[in-house]
């Protein structure tokens, strides 16, 4: 029998790995294609990622970056901000953030804390909320003015595989940072977190600056399905590559000698070490 989702509909097939691989590293390599474009062309992308806790935006991203490189692709995934930043202009870190001619950001969260964990947990006045609410359109016209591409998108997971998550993550050695107590308040807040977000969404959802939904409960979906829709709304091309000619081997001059073995400090061979426990 098959099983049904919340809504009645039947639960989506996952997807088979090898599938996955194949369509994940070809979007990997279109990736690195709008790159080197983003590069030649000195355009400026910013991409936000909203959502749930556990929802799979970490994920993503680490697929998106895997093989771009750092000096033109960064994450900015910023701190709970400290007592000068309180004081500042709201937007004033964020702005600090965004990319130069020829970057691309990815924003591991974003403004809309406010319009989120702020507005939950009571870490902005409701004066400041609608503030933000106001303001946040104009902001992004602004930046979309100055011809930043601008990307937004929500990760929406249901409330039995955020707690499902949650509970993976609790005895997962590597992975138990990742649980915070902040984390446990949006599972009691469940319903709290999604007025906020509906409300987020009637202000914020406007046409110049859409926001685009990501169903995250198969998070192997849910990285093929943003990482094609964000490449199909850029108008990039195929940047040429320089030609590069290597000799069938290293060139010698004869002159070098290579210094003694014993003056440098080597890392111990840990592998072998390993290896020795095998036999």
């Amino acid at each position: 029998m098959s099983k049904k989702s919340k809504s009645g509909g039947n639960k989506p097939k996952k997807i088979p790995t090898d599938v996955y691989e194949a369509e994940l590293f070809r979007l990997q390599t279109e990736m690195v294609k709008l790159q080197e474009w983003v590069r030649e062309t000195g355009a400026r992308v910013v991409v936000i990622f909203e959502g749930r806790d556990a929802a799979g935006k970490g994920g993503t991203i680490k697929r998106i970056t895997e093989y771009l490189s750092p000096r033109i692709a960064r994450v900015a995934a910023l701190p709970a901000p400290n007592d000068r930043e309180r004081g500042q202009w709201y937007y004033q870190r964020y702005v600090a953030q965004l990319p130069a001619p020829g970057e691309i950001v990815l924003f591991d969260r974003s403004w809309y804390n406010r319009a989120g964990v702020e507005k939950v947990m009571g870490f902005c006045t409701p004066e400041e909320h609608t503030r933000f609410l106001r303001q946040t359109p104009i902001f992004e016209q602004m930046l979309i003015d100055d011809g930043i591409l601008l990307r937004k998108y929500w990760f929406s997971v249901s409330d039995e595989e955020q707690l499902r998550r949650f509970r993976a993550r609790m005895n997962d050695p590597v992975r138990q940072w990742k649980l915070s107590p902040m984390d446990l308040e949006s599972v009691y807040r469940w319903e709290d977190y999604s007025r906020a977000k509906d409300e987020m969404m009637v202000h914020t959802d406007t046409a110049m600056s859409p926001w685009f939904v990501v169903e995250s409960d198969i998070k192997k979906h849910a990285r093929l399905n943003m990482m094609s829709h964000f490449l199909s709304t850029i108008d990039y091309h195929e940047v040429p590559r320089p030609q590069v000619s290597l000799p069938k081997k290293p060139i010698e001059s004869g002159n070098y000698h290579r210094p003694p073995r014993s003056l440098s400090k080597y890392v111990p061979d840990h592998v072998a070490e390993l290896m020795g426990h095998d036999d």
